[in-house]
């Protein structure tokens, strides 16, 4: 017989609540792509169209456990999201902001892009 989860949370101890809080936060906090994909209710296909590539190609940049920064930042936009690279030290957490750069570099790239086509 399955029991409901708020009978089961009222006979929890405190203590057990907020481990139980936190672990879930920490598994909402770390997914794979597919799984935020999934979890922003889209699909690879749709994900494909919004990125201007083919569907395996999702497919194959979810299986990645490497690949360019550039790559991982189009993907997270494509799904409404900002990339934020953060190091984590023994003092604490520190937002790395070279890849601001990056994100600069590309959007005066793709304004420059935009120029050049409006004035031909």
């Amino acid at each position: 017989m399955h029991k409901n989860y708020r009978e089961l949370r009222a006979k929890m101890s405190p203590e057990s609540r907020v481990r139980s809080e936190m672990k879930a936060k920490i598994i909402l906090s770390e997914m794979a792509l597919n799984e935020l994909r999934e979890a922003v209710s889209l699909t690879q296909e749709s994900l494909a169209e919004t990125m201007g590539v083919k569907q395996a190609s999702i497919s194959k940049m979810e299986r990645r456990s490497d690949m360019y920064l550039s790559t991982l930042r189009k993907f997270i936009e494509a799904m409404g999201g900002k990339l934020e690279i953060v190091a984590i030290m023994p003092d604490g957490r520190v937002r790395i902001r070279q890849f601001n750069q990056l994100e600069s570099e590309v959007e005066s790239e793709d304004t420059k892009v935009q120029t050049a086509v409006s004035t031909v």
